[in-house]
């Protein structure tokens, strides 16, 4: 479940970070570029902290 709650927190980040690239006239292909990335960095960070240790 903390999981999730990650992921959804680090949606928003990702979105805001996305809206001020827009915002700020990025090009189209360097706001996926980016948001691609910061994905990819939220998946592999969540999985990293929300693992159980044995």
């Amino acid at each position: 479940m903390s999981f999730i709650i990650y992921l959804v927190g680090s949606a928003f980040v990702i979105g805001g970070i996305a809206w001020a690239l827009i915002a700020m006239k990025v090009s189209t292909a360097h706001v996926i570029m980016t948001t691609v990335i910061l994905v990819g960095l939220a998946i592999v960070t969540g999985v990293t902290r929300t693992r159980n240790r044995d």
